[in-house]
């Protein structure tokens, strides 16, 4: 009997020799903690990896960083190459987190939050390739590689999940992202030193895009970058800011958002009316009054307003960036006033909207306030107002509207956007001075597609619009009027009129832009 134990044992021994000898290369490979729950004086969970551990083991630690216990793995199992090591451990003193760390590979920790305390899910913390769970986070190596069970098993976690990036991108798989589409809780904050960029998961739609790849969900990436701006971008941002009298006080920053399928085929993602945060690092403490964040069109080399809102604190300035597309950002300081204005009621409106490129003056130094404003110049204030990109929207189907007219892109853009539309004539009449009915209607229409407009319900709008006289002379837009009213954006001309029919001046429009922008949340 004795020699067939040794032969037995022999065995084992050159097994166990040869599985040490392949750990130092797999010891690379994705691990990570999944199901991890901190209930009753007891932890139980489990941790993945394609390592096997003869004696898989998680260590405790508390708040401190003192050693609690350790939790052994009685059972495992494998699927896909990948195993599963089950562990428990009962009798653990009520703290308010423990820190835990696997020692399959010793090098992937893992928060959780004691659910009895109130404070559910937990975080991972370093780890393995292809991310590594930190909290919420997960580093991003250079390459941009995500391991899709990490990234899952973070998500199934915490509503926000933070990649931070080595590099300039991360290449997100897009299988695991299908498993929440449908939450809109779930969304990831992507960043780097360059700035951040925040995705809602719910706005991406996995299946369409997937289809002009011509691939499998399970196929495809989206990839995210944050990346320097080149250059030549650098210095044309320089030159029109200098043109237009400003300071360059943030770096410029290019922000792009793709689906990759095979052969790195890419496809851009329509965000629709969806306002995605980017986050820009400022160089200093800004007024808001007089920054304003701005994209860069390379091809006419001009800076045009985005909607941002801006922060300082001793620890850091930044600028968040919102917008429903991709391109190079920046942001300017720039100090506008017209001699024209001073002392007038819209003074501060006007000035503020010059030096966020929303309005323009008729010269440098004159604004002409009183004039009227016609449809068109309306229409092209809001679509700045909004951020639109225009490069997409040439011509529209008016008629009156020649695509060679300055102002049709704009038209274009605010037809798509839902913000416009004709007569029954299928004109448009863009030179025509604009009511304040009209003008009322554009920019409740605004509210709408920046989602910021409020419902009045029918009795509110009777009740909105009755304390003025001349409402029954409201030809069409009577609920767009009570909602504008509802929305702080419209005023009566005087206490008890409205004076729909009124023509609508430039300082009027600027005062119910700079309105808009504010309910949106688009500017402080």
């Amino acid at each position: 009997m004795k020699p067939a134990v040794f032969k037995k044992t022999a065995q084992v021994t050159v097994l166990m020799m040869f599985i040490s000898a392949l750990l130092p290369v797999l010891a690379f490979a994705a691990t990570g903690f999944k199901d991890v729950v901190y209930r009753n004086n007891s932890v139980s969970g489990s941790v993945y990896s394609d390592v096997y551990s003869v004696n898989a083991q998680v260590y405790l630690y508390d708040p401190n960083g003192n050693y609690v216990g350790t939790a052994s793995s009685a059972t495992y199992s494998v699927y896909n190459g990948v195993y599963t090591y089950d562990f428990s451990l009962n009798n653990v003193s009520s703290y308010s987190y423990l820190k835990l760390k696997e020692k399959v590979t010793d090098s992937v920790y893992y928060t959780v939050y004691n659910s009895n305390s109130g404070r559910p899910g937990g975080g991972g913390g370093g780890g393995g390739g292809g991310g590594i769970i930190s909290g919420p986070s997960i580093n991003v190596p250079s390459d941009g590689s995500i391991d899709a069970y990490t990234l899952e098993n973070a998500l199934n976690n915490n509503d926000i999940v933070e990649l931070v990036l080595s590099g300039d991108v991360a290449l997100i798989p897009a299988k695991v992202l299908a498993k929440f589409t449908g939450d809109t809780k779930k969304a990831l904050k992507i960043k780097n030193d360059k700035g951040s960029y925040m995705l809602p998961i719910h706005v991406l739609k996995l299946d369409d895009l997937a289809g002009k790849l011509s691939v499998s969900v399970d196929d495809m990436k989206i990839k995210v970058s944050i990346s320097a701006a080149s250059e030549a971008a650098v210095n044309g941002i320089k030159n029109a800011a200098t043109a237009l009298g400003a300071t360059v006080v943030s770096g410029a920053v290019d922000f792009n958002l793709a689906a990759v399928g095979t052969g790195d085929k890419t496809q851009a993602v329509d965000l629709g009316n969806n306002y995605i945060s980017r986050t820009l690092p400022l160089s200093k403490a800004v007024n808001p009054a007089t920054a304003t964040a701005v994209v860069y069109d390379p091809n006419t080399q001009k800076l045009s307003f985005v909607p941002a809102l801006f922060s300082s604190s001793n620890e850091s300035n930044e600028a968040v960036i919102k917008r429903n597309s991709n391109s190079i950002y920046t942001v300017i300081e720039l100090s506008k006033s017209f001699e024209d204005v001073k002392g007038h009621w819209a003074q501060s409106y006007i000035n503020l909207l010059a030096n966020k490129l929303v309005v323009d003056g008729v010269t440098d130094t004159s604004f002409e306030p009183e004039r009227n404003i016609t449809r068109a110049e309306f229409a092209a204030l809001v679509v700045r107002s909004l951020g639109l990109d225009q490069s997409a929207a040439a011509s529209s189907s008016f008629k009156d509207v020649s695509s060679s007219e300055w102002y049709a892109s704009v038209v274009a853009s605010a037809v798509n956007a839902k913000i416009i539309d004709g007569y029954e004539d299928n004109t448009f009449k863009p030179n025509q001075a604009i009511s304040r009915e009209e003008l009322a209607a554009m920019v409740v229409r605004a509210l709408a597609y920046a989602g910021a407009k409020p419902d009045v319900s029918a009795d509110r709008q009777s009740e909105l619009l009755a304390k003025f006289k001349d409402s029954s002379k409201i030809v069409w837009a009577q609920n767009e009027l009570a909602v504008a009213i509802e929305a702080g954006i419209v005023d009566g001309m005087t206490d008890t009129t409205i004076e729909p029919s009124k023509q609508a001046t430039r300082a009027q429009s600027a005062t119910m832009l700079n309105r808009l922008l504010t309910k949106a949340n688009f500017i402080n």
